[in-house]
């Protein structure tokens, strides 16, 4: 569906972002993917990516918060792969206090990684993907990019600006073939999640099982983790031509969480 296309996603090492890379691969779209984490499972993962491709992947370390880093990232990927095609802003961390506890440094780091990555990745990309007459971005928002928790100020503001970033683009880029989307998942089980599900189980002195269902699953009526595998999938339908009226929106996918 995918071959001839390229890729970038923020955030890819690990979690969602890693689904998402290895199913755009098997789609046959090359890829670019940047974070942090063991250089061996890095090298795994390309190896496992051009496997999928039939292309050459690349990495890049480009740090999100420094948006000299995030240009020079989007350079080196119009470099080896001719231009970005799809970009998919995937980036993220969380911090959990009460607000008048938030640490100033966590704030600016949320918001810059969270938020202000997506707007410099969007801002490199955007004039490639209008003169070419093609183009796909993918914000990564979340379910607190439509409803709030508290002790999660930062990261509820920024999702909630990704929100925006994305129907503000969408508008301005709808008659260049380019499309921009938001998806906005629930809990997902990845290593953040599983951070915060320890953190709850250790403060409360509840068993793990009680952490998920008490401080995370009871926001879903369907009482499931959604899947990374259903994420990625959703992310190659919003690039195929079959998505291409789809522009502007913020899907859920949350297991019910914002129907109520």
């Amino acid at each position: 569906m995918l071959t001839g296309r390229t890729a970038v996603i923020t955030g890819s090492t690990s979690g969602i972002g890693r689904g998402i890379a290895l199913k755009l691969a098997a789609e046959g779209a090359q890829i670019m993917i940047n974070g942090f984490g063991d250089k061996a499972d890095i090298d795994a993962l390309i190896a496992e990516l051009e496997k999928l491709s039939g292309k050459r992947a690349f990495y890049s370390d480009a740090d999100m918060t420094d948006p000299d880093q995030i240009a020079e990232m989007i350079k080196m990927a119009d470099a080896k792969m001719g231009g970005v095609d799809i970009l998919m802003n995937n980036a993220g961390i969380q911090h959990v206090s009460p607000v008048e506890d938030f640490p100033a440094d966590k704030w600016e780091q949320i918001i810059a990684i969270n938020l202000s990555s997506a707007f410099y990745t969007t801002k490199a990309v955007i004039t490639g993907m209008k003169s070419r007459g093609w183009g796909r971005i993918i914000n990564l928002a979340s379910a607190h990019s439509l409803v709030a928790s508290p002790y999660k100020s930062a990261y509820v503001a920024a999702k909630h600006g990704i929100a925006g970033l994305t129907k503000t683009v969408a508008l301005e880029a709808a008659e260049f073939g380019v499309t921009v989307n938001a998806v906005s998942p629930g809990y997902v089980l990845t290593p953040l999640v599983q951070a915060q599900i320890d953190a709850v189980a250790k403060d409360r002195g509840i068993s793990e099982d009680e952490a998920k269902l008490e401080g995370f699953l009871a926001k879903h009526p369907n009482k499931d983790f959604i899947e990374v595998d259903d994420v990625a999938a959703t992310v190659v339908y919003l690039c195929s031509d079959a998505a291409k009226g789809i522009t502007g929106t913020n899907i859920s996918m949350d297991g019910g969480w914002t129907a109520v």
